[in-house]
């Protein structure tokens, strides 16, 4: 029983949208192996990769109003003031942008980065260059989550990258939100931008690794004590 419960905690399940492709990378495998039998097996590394691209492992999110939690595995790209994208409604005022950059290993479930009520959500039709270039947050294909929180309103936008063709968000307005609830997926290498109000100030650095759901990004406040975490 001791051996069957590592395994199965060793081992992190898929999520759901990940299954087709899954699938699909398995009945490729079948068949390149039928025409020639090392195909198969090198079919099989790319069926195993898939698997682990769609991973979706649990994550401990603390639980406090005032922290900014990343929403997505990856490496933090951006820390700057710009002016958050139009479709956003949050004003023409310069906000304190966080980008996190998932390449293709990374985990690409989405995570909300605070506790509030969703207002809205807005699509936007673009282009797929890298998501790790600047110009990626106003050419790409792009989903923007607009969250009323304690502290105000804050911006959550998924950015398509070269590789991604889809974005998905299974998130509605008018919904509450919980910090490190999945709201979304990007598939095949893409970019979060979270847009904070004034008064936040960062708690990450250009290059450090994030991880969703779990990595503080950003504060409204300081000397704080213990913080609770939940997980989901």
């Amino acid at each position: 029983m001791s051996l069957f419960n590592t395994v199965r905690n060793t081992i992190v399940p898929v999520h759901k949208e990940g299954y087709p492709f899954v699938a699909a990378f398995f009945v490729a495998s079948l068949v390149l192996g039928w025409i020639f039998k090392p195909l198969f097996w090198i079919g099989m590394i790319f069926t195993l990769w898939c698997a682990y691209f769609f991973r979706d492992p649990e994550r401990v999110t603390p639980q406090d109003d005032d922290l900014v939690i990343s929403p997505a595995d990856g490496k933090v790209s951006a820390i700057q003031m710009v002016t958050p994208p139009a479709e956003l409604n949050l004003g023409s005022e310069p906000m304190l942008r966080i980008s996190v950059f998932m390449n293709v290993f990374n985990c690409h479930v989405n995570r909300a980065p605070m506790r509030g009520s969703i207002v809205s959500i807005n699509y936007r039709s673009g282009s797929f260059v890298n998501a790790e270039l600047d110009k990626a947050s106003e050419d790409n294909e792009r989903n923007g989550l607009v969250i009323e929180t304690r502290h105000g309103q804050i911006g959550v936008v998924q950015i398509a990258g070269l590789v991604a063709r889809r974005i998905l968000c299974w998130a509605n307005p008018n919904e509450p939100v919980d910090a490190g609830e999945r709201f979304g997926l990007i598939r095949f290498g893409s970019r979060l931008d979270v847009f904070l109000p004034a008064g936040a100030a960062p708690r990450v650095s250009l290059g450090q690794t994030a991880v969703a759901g779990e990595t503080v990004i950003a504060e409204f406040a300081s000397a704080k004590g213990p913080v609770i975490s939940r997980r989901s």
